[in-house]
């Protein structure tokens, strides 16, 4: 195997790892939809940072080893019409992301403040904050932008 068969691998394993957290997140969603209490919402932390470390690892490995393979793979090149798509779709899906982040954000931070003013019980305003009906847009959104370059990359349109 040559190098970039290597680089090629591992951009794989990376867009794998990048679709695992998206997959992840949209079990966080639906779980979080159910959970109106403090103690409920600060449980599914540590699935959030497995998730964000996912995402984080296998958006970088994409972006760094797919830029990597542009220039150096035979036969492509940065301003194909395919590539430049999926850069713009990359980068799309990263703000969509955070933005999705940030509406799920708040429900964790309440949980907080209500854990720390010694509030354990039913929450309805952090019920609501946990069921964001922008967060599920959001990730719907970037779900679907995630699809699309997974769907580029497969058939590189135009190459």
């Amino acid at each position: 195997m040559s190098f970039d068969d290597w680089l090629l691998a591992l951009h794989v394993i990376g867009a794998f790892a990048y679709v695992a957290g998206v997959v992840l997140f949209w079990i966080l969603v639906v779980a979080v939809r159910k959970v109106d209490t403090p103690e409920g919402t600060i449980r599914m932390e540590p699935m959030v940072k497995v998730g964000n470390v996912a995402v984080g690892i296998g958006a970088g490995a994409t972006i760094v080893l797919g830029i990597w393979l542009a220039f150096s793979f035979g036969g492509y090149n940065i301003w194909d019409g395919w590539i430049v798509a999926a850069l713009v779709l990359w980068v799309l899906s990263i703000v969509l992301g955070q933005r999705t982040g940030v509406a799920y954000t708040r429900g964790m931070t309440k949980a907080k403040e209500l854990q720390a003013a010694g509030q354990t019980g039913s929450n309805a305003e952090l019920l609501a904050l946990n069921r964001t009906s922008n967060g599920v847009v959001l990730h719907f959104l970037t779900s679907t932008v995630v699809l699309l370059i997974l769907l580029d990359m497969i058939f590189k349109p135009g190459a």
